[in-house]
C-alpha cells in the first residue's frame, strides 16, 4: 500500500497529552512508542493509553502506528496481543525495533495472523522495521523480503551507533573526525535493499531538535539517496520533513510536462525526445514518475 511517510512523529505512549497533540499534528504518520521513550515500570500501563488514544482520538488521514518493544524482551508479545485485540481495527501498522534477521519479522507476522484470524479482522496490519543493529545491516536484503506485510525499512542511527561502537554526541548527528558522511554506507545499503524488495526506506531520528539546520541537512542527504521520509522526535521537525520530502510545484509541473511529451513522442514511434534542451527517454521517465507518484499521493 502506498502511504505518505514524509514525517513519522515519535510520541511517548505513556503521555496522554502528547498523544492528543500528535493526533492533531501535521505528521503523515504518528507512532505511539512503547519502547525507548517509556520507562520499564510504565510499559504495561502505557498500552492502555495507546488503546484509548487509537480508539477515541480523531487521527484524520494520518497513518496510525505503534512501536512495540524489542521482541527479545518480556513485553513484546503482550504489546501485540493486547493492543491488536483491543484496538486492531484502529491500527494501521506496527513498527518492530532492533530487528536482526528475517525471522524476527516472521515472528510478528505470524502472531498478527493468528490474532487477525481470531478476531476476523479483514484489514491486515502492516509492518515497518528498524535497521539499527550491525547484524540487521548485514541481513538487510533478507529482512526487506521477509513479509508481505512489510512496507518500509527504517534506519536507526542511535542504536546502530552503539552496535557498531561509533563515538557520537547526539543521535543522528555527524560526529567530528570523519571525512565525509559517515552514514552513507548504512543508508545506501538500506535504501537499495528496500527498493529491490519493492518497499520504502525511512530515515531515523535527529535528537538535537533545536538544531533545525542540522535536521534539514540530514533529511536532505537521505532524500537524495531515495529515502521517502524521516522521523521527527519533536513537532518542530515535522514541517521540515514534509518540505524536504515533497517535490516543489515547479518540479511537479516540469515532471508532468516532460512525461506527457515523452508519451506523445512514444506514440509516434520515437524512443526519445528533446524538450527545452533536455533529452527525455525511458530512463528519464522512470525518474519523472517518482516525482509524479509522490505529488499525486500528496494531492499536488
Amino acid at each position: 500500500m502506498m502511504r505518505l511517510r514524509r514525517s513519522e512523529l515519535s510520541t511517548p505512549a505513556s503521555s496522554e497529552k502528547m498523544i492528543e497533540k500528535a493526533a492533531a499534528s501535521d505528521a503523515d504518520l504518528v507512532f505511539l512508542d512503547l519502547e525507548d521513550s517509556v520507562a520499564p515500570k510504565e510499559k504495561r500501563g502505557a498500552r492502555g493509553k495507546v488503546i484509548e488514544g487509537l480508539r477515541k482520538l480523531d487521527w484524520g488521514k494520518k497513518t496510525r502506528a505503534v512501536r512495540i518493544n524489542n521482541i527479545e524482551t518480556e513485553y513484546a508479545y503482550e504489546d501485540i496481543i493486547e493492543i491488536v485485540e483491543k484496538a486492531g481495527e484502529y491500527l494501521d501498522l506496527i513498527i518492530i525495533p532492533k530487528v536482526k534477521a528475517a525471522r524476527d519479522v516472521w515472528w510478528v507476522d505470524t502472531l498478527l495472523t493468528q490474532i487477525e484470524t481470531k478476531l476476523k479482522l479483514t484489514r491486515k496490519i502492516a509492518l515497518e522495521c528498524l535497521i539499527e543493529e550491525v547484524e540487521a545491516l548485514i541481513n538487510a536484503e533478507e529482512i526487506a523480503r521477509s513479509s508481505p506485510r512489510l512496507e518500509a525499512l527504517i534506519f536507526g542511527p542511535g542504536d546502530f551507533s552503539a552496535s557498531q561502537g561509533i563515538r557520537m554526541s547526539a543521535i543522528g548527528a555527524l560526529p567530528g573526525g570523519y571525512p565525509g558522511d559517515m552514514w552513507h554506507y548504512a543508508r545506501n545499503k538500506i535504501v537499495v535493499a528496500a527498493r529491490a524488495a519493492g518497499i520504502e526506506a525511512v530515515d531515523g531520528p535527529y535528537a538535537d531538535f533545536r538544531n533545525s539546520d542540522g535536521y534539514r541537512v540530514e533529511a536532505t542527504r537521505a532524500s537524495v539517496l531515495g529515502f521517502v521520509g524521516k522521523w521527527a522526535i519533536h513537532p518542530s521537525q515535522i514541517a521540515i520533513a514534509n518540505e524536504v520530502y515533497s517535490p516543489t510545484e515547479k518540479e511537479v509541473e516540469r515532471a508532468r510536462k516532460l512525461a506527457k511529451a515523452y508519451a506523445e513522442a512514444e506514440a509516434q514511434g520515437l524512443g526519445a525526445v528533446a524538450i527545452e534542451g533536455v533529452m527525455v527517454d525511458a530512463a528519464s521517465v522512470r525518474i519523472l514518475r517518482n516525482v509524479i507518484v509522490k505529488a499525486d499521493l500528496i494531492g499536488m
